[in-house]
Protein backbone atom coordinates (compact mmCIF):
# COMPACT_ATOMS: atom_id res chain seq x y z
CA UNK A 1 0.00 0.00 0.00
CA UNK A 2 3.27 2.28 0.59
CA UNK A 3 4.32 1.66 -2.51
CA UNK A 4 1.20 2.69 -4.67
CA UNK A 5 0.11 5.46 -2.38
CA UNK A 6 3.90 7.17 -3.14
CA UNK A 7 3.45 5.43 -7.30
CA UNK A 8 0.13 7.32 -7.14
CA UNK A 9 1.23 10.96 -5.69
CA UNK A 10 4.49 10.64 -8.64
CA UNK A 11 1.46 10.14 -10.99
CA UNK A 12 -0.41 12.94 -10.06
CA UNK A 13 3.34 15.39 -9.78
CA UNK A 14 4.03 14.25 -13.12
CA UNK A 15 0.97 14.79 -14.36
CA UNK A 16 0.49 18.31 -12.86
CA UNK A 17 3.97 18.86 -14.63
CA UNK A 18 2.59 17.92 -17.69
CA UNK A 19 -0.20 20.05 -17.85
CA UNK A 20 1.75 22.96 -16.78
CA UNK A 21 4.17 22.63 -19.36
CA UNK A 22 1.77 22.20 -21.92
CA UNK A 23 -0.15 25.65 -20.81
CA UNK A 24 3.06 27.67 -20.62
CA UNK A 25 3.88 26.50 -24.25
CA UNK A 26 0.38 27.41 -25.42
CA UNK A 27 0.08 30.57 -23.85
CA UNK A 28 3.92 31.78 -24.65
CA UNK A 29 5.23 29.01 -27.16
CA UNK A 30 5.52 31.80 -29.92
CA UNK A 31 7.86 34.27 -27.21
CA UNK A 32 9.79 31.17 -26.76
CA UNK A 33 10.26 30.86 -30.22
CA UNK A 34 11.35 34.30 -30.60
CA UNK A 35 13.95 33.25 -27.82
CA UNK A 36 15.33 30.78 -29.88
CA UNK A 37 15.66 32.85 -33.15
CA UNK A 38 17.83 35.64 -31.11
CA UNK A 39 20.41 33.28 -29.90
CA UNK A 40 23.50 33.69 -31.57
CA UNK A 41 26.96 31.58 -31.02
CA UNK A 42 27.56 33.99 -27.87
CA UNK A 43 27.97 30.94 -25.67
CA UNK A 44 26.29 32.96 -22.49
CA UNK A 45 23.20 33.68 -23.92
CA UNK A 46 22.88 30.20 -25.35
CA UNK A 47 23.11 28.94 -21.68
CA UNK A 48 20.50 31.95 -20.67
CA UNK A 49 18.10 30.77 -23.29
CA UNK A 50 18.71 27.33 -22.40
CA UNK A 51 17.94 28.79 -18.48
CA UNK A 52 14.61 30.33 -18.95
CA UNK A 53 13.52 28.14 -21.35
CA UNK A 54 13.95 25.02 -18.89
CA UNK A 55 12.78 27.30 -16.16
CA UNK A 56 9.53 27.96 -18.07
CA UNK A 57 8.14 25.05 -18.83
CA UNK A 58 9.75 22.89 -16.36
CA UNK A 59 11.18 20.11 -18.20
CA UNK A 60 15.02 19.92 -19.32
CA UNK A 61 13.68 16.47 -20.79
CA UNK A 62 11.35 19.00 -23.16
CA UNK A 63 14.09 21.13 -23.95
CA UNK A 64 16.93 19.21 -25.05
CA UNK A 65 14.17 16.90 -27.31
CA UNK A 66 13.55 20.18 -28.75
CA UNK A 67 16.95 20.85 -29.39
CA UNK A 68 18.01 17.51 -30.51
CA UNK A 69 14.96 17.94 -33.36
CA UNK A 70 16.02 21.66 -34.09
CA UNK A 71 19.62 20.57 -34.94
CA UNK A 72 18.40 17.71 -36.89
CA UNK A 73 15.88 20.26 -38.84
CA UNK A 74 19.75 22.72 -39.49
CA UNK A 75 17.71 25.39 -37.28
CA UNK A 76 20.46 25.36 -34.70
CA UNK A 77 24.00 24.69 -35.07
CA UNK A 78 25.53 22.21 -32.63
CA UNK A 79 27.21 24.85 -30.76
CA UNK A 80 24.48 26.70 -30.04
CA UNK A 81 22.76 23.78 -28.73
CA UNK A 82 25.19 23.27 -26.06
CA UNK A 83 25.07 26.14 -24.51
CA UNK A 84 21.18 25.56 -24.12
CA UNK A 85 22.29 22.29 -22.90
CA UNK A 86 24.36 23.37 -20.22
CA UNK A 87 21.61 26.05 -18.87
CA UNK A 88 18.89 23.85 -19.63
CA UNK A 89 20.91 21.68 -16.59
CA UNK A 90 20.46 25.02 -14.30
CA UNK A 91 16.86 25.89 -15.72
CA UNK A 92 15.81 22.12 -13.99
CA UNK A 93 17.00 23.03 -10.77
CA UNK A 94 14.10 25.28 -9.79
CA UNK A 95 11.95 22.35 -9.73
CA UNK A 96 13.66 21.10 -6.93
CA UNK A 97 13.75 24.45 -5.15
CA UNK A 98 10.00 24.93 -5.32
CA UNK A 99 9.39 21.56 -3.35
CA UNK A 100 12.27 21.92 -1.15
CA UNK A 101 11.09 26.21 -0.35
CA UNK A 102 7.26 25.46 -0.69
CA UNK A 103 6.19 21.80 -0.27
CA UNK A 104 7.31 21.00 3.10
CA UNK A 105 7.18 24.35 5.04
CA UNK A 106 3.60 25.32 3.79
CA UNK A 107 0.07 24.18 4.14
CA UNK A 108 0.51 22.69 0.41
CA UNK A 109 -3.66 22.04 0.20
CA UNK A 110 -3.91 25.73 0.61
CA UNK A 111 -2.16 26.67 -2.70
CA UNK A 112 -3.13 23.17 -4.50
CA UNK A 113 -6.71 23.88 -4.38
CA UNK A 114 -7.57 27.32 -5.22
CA UNK A 115 -4.68 26.89 -8.01
CA UNK A 116 -6.96 23.84 -9.44
CA UNK A 117 -9.92 25.84 -8.96
CA UNK A 118 -8.44 29.29 -10.37
CA UNK A 119 -6.65 27.57 -13.53
CA UNK A 120 -10.35 25.51 -14.14
CA UNK A 121 -12.29 28.84 -13.60
CA UNK A 122 -9.55 30.09 -16.63
CA UNK A 123 -10.28 27.61 -19.22
CA UNK A 124 -13.67 27.82 -18.98
CA UNK A 125 -14.26 31.31 -21.38
CA UNK A 126 -12.53 31.51 -24.76
CA UNK A 127 -10.67 34.40 -24.00
CA UNK A 128 -6.72 35.01 -24.40
CA UNK A 129 -5.85 33.65 -20.57
CA UNK A 130 -7.51 30.66 -20.97
CA UNK A 131 -3.87 28.87 -21.69
CA UNK A 132 -2.53 30.47 -18.62
CA UNK A 133 -5.79 29.08 -17.00
CA UNK A 134 -3.95 25.14 -18.02
CA UNK A 135 -0.77 26.12 -16.38
CA UNK A 136 -2.24 27.04 -13.27
CA UNK A 137 -4.43 24.25 -13.27
CA UNK A 138 -1.01 22.14 -14.24
CA UNK A 139 0.28 24.10 -10.76
CA UNK A 140 -2.24 23.04 -8.54
CA UNK A 141 -1.58 19.03 -9.63
CA UNK A 142 1.50 19.44 -9.17
CA UNK A 143 1.41 19.91 -5.44
CA UNK A 144 -1.17 17.65 -5.08
CA UNK A 145 0.86 14.99 -6.41
CA UNK A 146 3.22 16.51 -3.72
CA UNK A 147 0.96 16.23 -1.01
CA UNK A 148 -0.20 12.82 -2.08
CA UNK A 149 3.86 11.63 -1.27
CA UNK A 150 3.97 13.61 1.84
CA UNK A 151 0.97 12.04 3.14
CA UNK A 152 1.96 8.47 2.57
CA UNK A 153 5.92 8.90 3.70
CA UNK A 154 4.26 9.80 7.51
CA UNK A 155 2.96 5.92 7.53
CA UNK A 156 6.25 4.68 6.93
CA UNK A 157 7.79 2.20 9.71
CA UNK A 158 11.27 2.65 10.60
CA UNK A 159 11.66 -0.93 10.36
CA UNK A 160 10.52 -1.30 6.89
CA UNK A 161 13.27 1.34 5.65
CA UNK A 162 15.94 -1.27 7.39
CA UNK A 163 17.51 -1.92 3.92
CA UNK A 164 18.12 1.71 2.80
CA UNK A 165 19.75 2.30 6.35
CA UNK A 166 22.25 -0.51 5.43
CA UNK A 167 23.15 0.54 2.38
CA UNK A 168 23.93 4.27 3.43
CA UNK A 169 26.55 2.52 5.92
CA UNK A 170 28.37 1.10 2.75
CA UNK A 171 30.86 4.34 2.50
CA UNK A 172 31.80 5.11 -0.93
CA UNK A 173 29.64 2.02 -2.49
CA UNK A 174 26.49 3.56 -0.95
CA UNK A 175 27.19 6.60 -3.00
CA UNK A 176 27.86 4.50 -6.10
CA UNK A 177 24.62 2.53 -5.24
CA UNK A 178 22.38 5.83 -5.27
CA UNK A 179 23.39 7.33 -8.54
CA UNK A 180 22.55 3.59 -9.96
CA UNK A 181 19.29 3.91 -8.29
CA UNK A 182 19.16 7.96 -9.15
CA UNK A 183 19.95 6.26 -12.66
CA UNK A 184 17.49 3.71 -12.68
CA UNK A 185 14.49 5.50 -11.34
CA UNK A 186 14.50 8.02 -13.96
CA UNK A 187 14.84 5.97 -17.00
CA UNK A 188 11.79 4.43 -16.16
CA UNK A 189 10.17 7.26 -15.06
CA UNK A 190 11.47 9.49 -18.01
CA UNK A 191 11.43 12.67 -15.39
CA UNK A 192 14.79 13.75 -13.69
CA UNK A 193 12.12 16.15 -11.88
CA UNK A 194 10.04 13.75 -10.28
CA UNK A 195 13.24 11.25 -9.19
CA UNK A 196 14.53 14.47 -7.24
CA UNK A 197 11.02 15.15 -5.85
CA UNK A 198 10.86 11.89 -4.80
CA UNK A 199 14.41 11.64 -3.03
CA UNK A 200 13.45 15.29 -1.04
CA UNK A 201 10.42 13.76 0.10
CA UNK A 202 12.20 10.39 1.79
CA UNK A 203 15.25 12.75 2.98
CA UNK A 204 12.43 15.16 4.83
CA UNK A 205 10.92 12.14 6.37
CA UNK A 206 14.29 10.90 7.48
CA UNK A 207 14.53 7.39 4.95
CA UNK A 208 17.56 8.61 3.12
CA UNK A 209 20.34 10.62 4.84
CA UNK A 210 21.78 13.73 3.03
CA UNK A 211 24.82 12.01 0.95
CA UNK A 212 22.72 9.15 -0.11
CA UNK A 213 19.73 11.26 -1.22
CA UNK A 214 22.56 13.90 -3.48
CA UNK A 215 23.94 10.35 -4.95
CA UNK A 216 20.48 10.01 -6.25
CA UNK A 217 20.56 13.47 -7.83
CA UNK A 218 23.97 12.72 -9.49
CA UNK A 219 21.86 9.56 -10.93
CA UNK A 220 18.75 11.29 -12.02
CA UNK A 221 21.45 13.58 -13.64
CA UNK A 222 22.47 10.79 -15.77
CA UNK A 223 18.85 9.24 -16.55
CA UNK A 224 17.20 12.14 -17.74
CA UNK A 225 19.57 11.61 -20.81
CA UNK A 226 17.36 8.98 -21.92
CA UNK A 227 14.50 11.40 -23.98
CA UNK A 228 17.98 13.24 -25.96
CA UNK A 229 18.96 9.64 -26.88
CA UNK A 230 15.74 8.42 -27.80
CA UNK A 231 15.37 11.74 -29.96
CA UNK A 232 18.53 11.27 -31.92
CA UNK A 233 18.02 7.98 -32.73
CA UNK A 234 17.26 7.78 -36.64
CA UNK A 235 18.00 11.47 -36.75
CA UNK A 236 20.68 12.97 -38.58
CA UNK A 237 24.42 12.91 -37.59
CA UNK A 238 23.94 16.82 -36.29
CA UNK A 239 20.89 15.15 -34.12
CA UNK A 240 23.01 12.10 -32.67
CA UNK A 241 26.23 14.49 -32.38
CA UNK A 242 23.65 17.06 -30.36
CA UNK A 243 22.06 13.82 -28.19
CA UNK A 244 25.65 13.03 -27.53
CA UNK A 245 26.62 16.37 -25.95
CA UNK A 246 23.75 15.52 -23.25
CA UNK A 247 24.66 12.27 -22.55
CA UNK A 248 28.66 13.25 -22.60
CA UNK A 249 27.99 16.12 -20.32
CA UNK A 250 25.88 14.52 -17.51
CA UNK A 251 27.68 11.51 -17.15
CA UNK A 252 30.94 13.26 -17.22
CA UNK A 253 29.82 16.13 -14.67
CA UNK A 254 28.30 13.25 -12.52
CA UNK A 255 31.47 11.29 -12.64
CA UNK A 256 33.70 14.58 -11.65
CA UNK A 257 31.50 15.02 -9.03
CA UNK A 258 31.60 11.47 -7.53
CA UNK A 259 35.55 12.47 -7.65
CA UNK A 260 35.45 15.46 -5.72
CA UNK A 261 32.28 14.41 -3.89
CA UNK A 262 33.24 15.08 -0.28
CA UNK A 263 33.96 18.84 -1.40
CA UNK A 264 31.39 19.23 -2.88
CA UNK A 265 28.97 18.15 0.18
CA UNK A 266 31.67 20.72 1.91
CA UNK A 267 30.72 23.76 -0.51
CA UNK A 268 26.95 22.97 -0.21
CA UNK A 269 26.86 23.15 3.76
CA UNK A 270 29.56 26.33 3.71
CA UNK A 271 26.42 27.67 1.22
CA UNK A 272 23.04 26.83 2.84
CA UNK A 273 22.04 28.03 6.24
CA UNK A 274 21.37 25.59 8.50
CA UNK A 275 22.20 21.72 9.32
CA UNK A 276 21.40 19.21 6.48
CA UNK A 277 18.72 17.25 8.53
CA UNK A 278 14.73 17.57 8.92
CA UNK A 279 13.55 20.49 7.40
CA UNK A 280 16.98 21.40 6.66
CA UNK A 281 17.67 18.72 3.84
CA UNK A 282 15.06 20.06 1.39
CA UNK A 283 17.21 22.72 1.22
CA UNK A 284 20.48 21.44 1.09
CA UNK A 285 19.38 19.17 -1.37
CA UNK A 286 17.93 21.89 -4.00
CA UNK A 287 21.23 23.88 -3.28
CA UNK A 288 23.65 20.65 -3.98
CA UNK A 289 21.59 19.99 -7.48
CA UNK A 290 21.99 24.00 -8.14
CA UNK A 291 25.57 23.56 -7.01
CA UNK A 292 26.44 20.56 -9.23
CA UNK A 293 24.99 22.03 -12.78
CA UNK A 294 26.63 25.59 -12.24
CA UNK A 295 29.81 24.22 -11.38
CA UNK A 296 29.57 21.99 -14.71
CA UNK A 297 28.13 24.51 -16.72
CA UNK A 298 30.93 26.97 -15.68
CA UNK A 299 33.82 23.91 -15.89
CA UNK A 300 32.58 22.84 -19.70
CA UNK A 301 31.62 26.53 -21.62
CA UNK A 302 35.05 27.20 -22.40
CA UNK A 303 35.10 24.18 -23.66
CA UNK A 304 32.65 24.16 -26.19
CA UNK A 305 34.84 24.31 -29.47
CA UNK A 306 36.56 21.12 -28.34
CA UNK A 307 33.69 19.21 -27.12
CA UNK A 308 32.06 19.33 -30.44
CA UNK A 309 35.32 18.70 -31.74
CA UNK A 310 35.17 15.60 -29.82
CA UNK A 311 31.74 14.23 -30.35
CA UNK A 312 32.41 15.25 -34.15
CA UNK A 313 35.34 13.00 -34.10
CA UNK A 314 32.89 10.13 -32.07
CA UNK A 315 30.05 10.05 -34.77
CA UNK A 316 31.57 11.54 -37.55
CA UNK A 317 29.56 13.66 -40.45
CA UNK A 318 28.88 11.44 -43.40
CA UNK A 319 30.05 13.99 -45.72
CA UNK A 320 33.86 13.19 -44.26
CA UNK A 321 33.05 10.06 -45.26
CA UNK A 322 32.16 10.54 -49.12
CA UNK A 323 29.92 12.99 -51.15
CA UNK A 324 26.43 11.33 -51.07
CA UNK A 325 23.99 12.41 -54.11
CA UNK A 326 21.11 14.38 -53.38
CA UNK A 327 18.27 12.27 -52.24
CA UNK A 328 15.38 11.98 -54.96
CA UNK A 329 12.67 11.18 -52.63
CA UNK A 330 11.85 13.90 -49.57
CA UNK A 331 11.63 11.95 -46.05
CA UNK A 332 10.48 13.98 -43.27
CA UNK A 333 12.12 12.78 -39.99
CA UNK A 334 9.15 12.65 -37.91
CA UNK A 335 10.26 12.96 -33.90
CA UNK A 336 7.54 11.98 -32.24
CA UNK A 337 9.09 12.76 -29.07
CA UNK A 338 9.32 16.03 -30.02
CA UNK A 339 5.75 16.20 -30.81
CA UNK A 340 4.60 14.73 -27.44
CA UNK A 341 7.02 16.64 -25.25
CA UNK A 342 6.51 20.07 -26.85
CA UNK A 343 4.14 20.47 -29.51
CA UNK A 344 3.93 24.05 -30.12
CA UNK A 345 7.57 24.10 -30.44
CA UNK A 346 7.11 21.51 -33.38
CA UNK A 347 5.91 24.37 -35.60
CA UNK A 348 8.99 25.92 -35.64
CA UNK A 349 10.28 22.66 -37.24
CA UNK A 350 7.72 22.81 -40.12
CA UNK A 351 8.17 26.25 -40.75
CA UNK A 352 11.72 25.21 -41.65
CA UNK A 353 10.92 22.70 -43.72
CA UNK A 354 8.04 24.62 -45.63
CA UNK A 355 11.04 27.43 -46.17
CA UNK A 356 12.84 24.75 -47.89
CA UNK A 357 10.15 23.58 -49.74
CA UNK A 358 9.84 27.22 -50.85
CA UNK A 359 13.31 27.19 -51.90
CA UNK A 360 12.73 24.34 -53.69
CA UNK A 361 10.39 26.13 -55.81
CA UNK A 362 12.99 29.14 -56.65
CA UNK A 363 15.20 27.20 -57.51
CA UNK A 364 12.93 25.52 -60.40
CA UNK A 365 11.73 29.15 -61.28
CA UNK A 366 14.63 30.00 -61.85
CA UNK A 367 15.92 26.95 -63.87
CA UNK A 368 12.90 27.44 -66.24
CA UNK A 369 13.98 31.48 -66.28
CA UNK A 370 17.73 30.45 -67.36
CA UNK A 371 16.18 28.60 -70.26
CA UNK A 372 14.08 30.85 -71.50
CA UNK A 373 16.39 32.77 -73.76
CA UNK A 374 18.34 29.51 -74.84
CA UNK A 375 15.39 27.79 -76.25
CA UNK A 376 14.66 31.33 -78.11
CA UNK A 377 13.96 31.73 -82.27
CA UNK A 378 17.12 33.51 -81.93
CA UNK A 379 19.80 31.04 -80.33
CA UNK A 380 22.08 30.26 -83.18
CA UNK A 381 20.77 32.38 -85.75
CA UNK A 382 23.90 33.43 -87.25
CA UNK A 383 25.31 29.98 -87.86
CA UNK A 384 25.09 28.40 -91.01
CA UNK A 385 22.81 25.46 -92.04
CA UNK A 386 24.74 22.30 -90.35
CA UNK A 387 25.32 24.65 -86.94
CA UNK A 388 21.62 25.52 -87.09
CA UNK A 389 20.79 21.89 -87.21
CA UNK A 390 22.65 20.95 -84.52
CA UNK A 391 21.50 23.56 -82.63
CA UNK A 392 17.97 22.40 -83.15
CA UNK A 393 19.07 19.31 -81.61
CA UNK A 394 20.98 21.20 -78.99
CA UNK A 395 17.50 22.86 -78.20
CA UNK A 396 15.44 19.71 -77.80
CA UNK A 397 18.30 17.66 -75.89
CA UNK A 398 17.94 21.02 -73.61
CA UNK A 399 14.14 21.08 -73.58
CA UNK A 400 14.01 17.42 -72.70
CA UNK A 401 16.49 17.88 -69.65
CA UNK A 402 15.16 20.75 -68.28
CA UNK A 403 11.27 18.68 -68.48
CA UNK A 404 13.00 15.73 -66.77
CA UNK A 405 14.81 17.97 -64.62
CA UNK A 406 11.71 19.87 -63.71
CA UNK A 407 9.03 16.65 -63.23
CA UNK A 408 11.27 14.85 -60.59
CA UNK A 409 11.84 18.46 -58.64
CA UNK A 410 7.73 18.27 -58.90
CA UNK A 411 7.38 14.98 -57.71
CA UNK A 412 9.90 15.80 -54.94
CA UNK A 413 7.69 18.55 -54.31
CA UNK A 414 4.56 16.40 -54.50
CA UNK A 415 6.42 13.95 -51.31
CA UNK A 416 7.17 17.42 -49.47
CA UNK A 417 3.47 18.05 -49.55
CA UNK A 418 2.39 14.65 -48.17
CA UNK A 419 5.10 14.22 -45.31
CA UNK A 420 4.69 18.01 -44.34
CA UNK A 421 1.09 17.62 -44.18
CA UNK A 422 0.83 14.43 -42.05
CA UNK A 423 3.35 15.77 -39.92
CA UNK A 424 1.09 19.00 -38.93
CA UNK A 425 -2.12 17.04 -38.74
CA UNK A 426 -0.16 15.09 -35.93
CA UNK A 427 0.75 18.18 -34.18
CA UNK A 428 -3.00 18.87 -34.25
CA UNK A 429 -3.68 15.81 -32.45
CA UNK A 430 -2.24 17.12 -29.61
CA UNK A 431 -2.88 19.57 -26.87
CA UNK A 432 -2.51 22.91 -28.98
CA UNK A 433 -3.34 26.81 -28.41
CA UNK A 434 -6.33 28.39 -30.66
CA UNK A 435 -3.61 30.65 -32.06
CA UNK A 436 -1.25 27.56 -33.17
CA UNK A 437 -4.35 25.80 -34.69
CA UNK A 438 -4.98 28.45 -36.61
CA UNK A 439 -1.93 29.32 -37.38
CA UNK A 440 -1.30 25.07 -38.78
CA UNK A 441 -4.12 25.85 -40.86
CA UNK A 442 -2.50 28.58 -42.36
CA UNK A 443 0.57 26.18 -43.08
CA UNK A 444 -1.55 23.30 -44.51
CA UNK A 445 -2.87 25.89 -47.09
CA UNK A 446 0.93 27.40 -47.63
CA UNK A 447 2.50 24.05 -48.43
CA UNK A 448 -0.60 23.57 -50.87
CA UNK A 449 0.03 26.72 -52.75
CA UNK A 450 3.87 26.07 -53.18
CA UNK A 451 2.78 22.58 -54.15
CA UNK A 452 0.43 24.33 -56.93
CA UNK A 453 3.64 26.47 -57.75
CA UNK A 454 6.05 23.51 -58.83
CA UNK A 455 2.90 22.19 -61.10
CA UNK A 456 3.08 26.03 -62.84
CA UNK A 457 6.88 25.66 -63.03
CA UNK A 458 6.81 22.36 -64.22
CA UNK A 459 4.33 23.83 -66.62
CA UNK A 460 6.43 26.56 -67.92
CA UNK A 461 8.97 23.83 -68.89
CA UNK A 462 6.87 21.93 -71.14
CA UNK A 463 4.99 24.92 -73.16
CA UNK A 464 8.99 25.68 -73.30
CA UNK A 465 9.38 21.47 -74.89
CA UNK A 466 6.41 21.89 -76.76
CA UNK A 467 7.91 25.22 -78.37
CA UNK A 468 10.92 23.66 -79.05
CA UNK A 469 9.49 20.42 -81.13
CA UNK A 470 6.51 22.32 -83.25
CA UNK A 471 9.22 24.96 -84.07
CA UNK A 472 7.04 27.32 -82.73
CA UNK A 473 9.80 29.79 -81.26
CA UNK A 474 9.33 32.49 -79.83
CA UNK A 475 11.17 35.62 -80.95
CA UNK A 476 14.28 37.97 -79.53
CA UNK A 477 11.48 41.11 -79.27
CA UNK A 478 9.05 38.72 -77.07
CA UNK A 479 11.87 37.67 -74.57
CA UNK A 480 12.59 41.13 -73.71
CA UNK A 481 9.37 42.23 -73.41
CA UNK A 482 8.94 39.36 -71.08
CA UNK A 483 11.77 39.72 -69.43
CA UNK A 484 10.63 42.50 -66.77
CA UNK A 485 7.39 40.63 -66.14
CA UNK A 486 9.80 37.19 -65.56
CA UNK A 487 11.52 39.57 -63.14
CA UNK A 488 8.36 40.28 -60.89
CA UNK A 489 7.07 37.09 -60.00
CA UNK A 490 10.56 36.29 -59.20
CA UNK A 491 10.92 39.36 -56.61
CA UNK A 492 7.58 38.54 -55.46
CA UNK A 493 8.58 35.19 -55.08
CA UNK A 494 11.89 35.98 -53.04
CA UNK A 495 9.67 38.29 -51.06
CA UNK A 496 7.66 35.49 -50.14
CA UNK A 497 10.41 33.06 -49.38
CA UNK A 498 11.80 35.63 -47.21
CA UNK A 499 8.46 36.61 -44.90
CA UNK A 500 7.79 32.55 -44.53
CA UNK A 501 7.05 32.05 -40.54
CA UNK A 502 6.41 35.51 -39.74
CA UNK A 503 3.30 38.01 -40.00
CA UNK A 504 2.95 40.18 -42.18
CA UNK A 505 2.85 43.75 -41.55
CA UNK A 506 0.56 46.63 -42.78
CA UNK A 507 3.20 47.81 -45.08
CA UNK A 508 4.20 44.44 -45.99
CA UNK A 509 0.54 43.41 -47.33
CA UNK A 510 0.45 46.52 -48.96
CA UNK A 511 3.63 46.04 -51.23
CA UNK A 512 2.44 42.58 -51.41
CA UNK A 513 -0.56 43.70 -53.19
CA UNK A 514 1.45 46.11 -55.37
CA UNK A 515 3.17 43.81 -56.31
CA UNK A 516 0.34 41.76 -57.37
CA UNK A 517 -1.40 44.75 -58.98
CA UNK A 518 2.26 45.41 -61.18
CA UNK A 519 1.78 41.37 -62.65
CA UNK A 520 -1.51 41.70 -63.39
CA UNK A 521 -0.95 45.19 -65.79
CA UNK A 522 2.14 43.37 -67.22
CA UNK A 523 0.12 40.44 -68.15
CA UNK A 524 -2.47 42.56 -70.01
CA UNK A 525 -0.05 44.40 -71.47
CA UNK A 526 1.45 41.03 -72.70
CA UNK A 527 -1.47 39.31 -73.93
CA UNK A 528 -2.27 42.93 -76.24
CA UNK A 529 0.69 42.34 -77.82
CA UNK A 530 0.49 38.84 -78.41
CA UNK A 531 -2.97 39.88 -80.12
CA UNK A 532 -1.61 42.55 -81.83
CA UNK A 533 0.80 40.28 -83.45
CA UNK A 534 -1.87 37.92 -84.28
CA UNK A 535 -3.92 40.84 -86.20
CA UNK A 536 -0.39 41.72 -88.33
CA UNK A 537 -0.20 38.28 -89.27
CA UNK A 538 2.15 36.73 -87.10
CA UNK A 539 1.95 32.58 -86.53
CA UNK A 540 -1.01 32.33 -84.61
CA UNK A 541 -0.06 29.38 -82.74
CA UNK A 542 2.94 30.78 -81.82
CA UNK A 543 1.35 33.31 -80.05
CA UNK A 544 -0.98 31.52 -78.55
CA UNK A 545 1.61 29.34 -76.57
CA UNK A 546 3.32 32.88 -75.59
CA UNK A 547 0.06 33.66 -74.01
CA UNK A 548 -0.31 30.60 -72.67
CA UNK A 549 3.13 30.65 -70.86
CA UNK A 550 2.17 34.26 -69.46
CA UNK A 551 -0.68 32.96 -67.87
CA UNK A 552 1.84 30.09 -66.40
CA UNK A 553 3.87 32.67 -64.75
CA UNK A 554 1.13 35.01 -63.94
CA UNK A 555 -0.58 31.91 -62.13
CA UNK A 556 2.94 31.85 -60.08
CA UNK A 557 2.29 35.53 -58.84
CA UNK A 558 -1.30 34.88 -58.06
CA UNK A 559 0.29 31.91 -55.63
CA UNK A 560 2.46 34.04 -53.68
CA UNK A 561 -0.18 36.64 -53.56
CA UNK A 562 -2.05 33.50 -51.75
CA UNK A 563 0.33 32.75 -49.38
CA UNK A 564 1.04 36.60 -48.64
CA UNK A 565 -2.45 36.52 -47.40
CA UNK A 566 -1.92 33.63 -45.36
CA UNK A 567 0.80 34.75 -43.80
CA UNK A 568 -1.24 37.80 -42.79
CA UNK A 569 -3.83 35.91 -41.24
CA UNK A 570 -1.20 34.02 -38.43
CA UNK A 571 -0.25 35.37 -35.29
Amino acid sequence: MLLFRILGGLCVFLYGMKVLSEGIQKAAGDRLQRALNFMTGNRFIAVFTGFVITTLVQSSSATTVMLVSFVNAGLLTLTQAMGVIFGANIGTTTTAWIVSLIGFNFDIAALALPAVGVGFLMRLPKWKYRDWGEAFLGFGFLFIGLEFINSALPAVDPDSMEFIRRVSGLGFSSILIGVGAGTAVTLLMHSSAATITLVIALAFRGAVDFELAAAMILGANIGTTIDAILAGVGGRTAAKQTALVHVLFNVAGSVIALIFFQPLIFLVDFLTPGTAEGSGIAVHLAMFHTVFNVCCTLLFLPFIRQISALVSFIIKDRKDRREEPEPSHYKLELSSGLILASPEFSIVRAEKEIRDMAGLISAMYAEACRALPELSAEAGTNEDAGSRESGTNDREARADALVMSMKAREDYADEMREELTRFLIECTRQQLSPRSEYNISQLLRIIADLEDMADDCCGISMIMERSVKKNQLFKRKEMEALAPYVKQVEDFLSFVREHLGHPLTREQIGFAEELESRIDKARNRLRKMGRKRIEAGADIKTELLFMDLVRRIEMLGDLCYSISESLSHMN
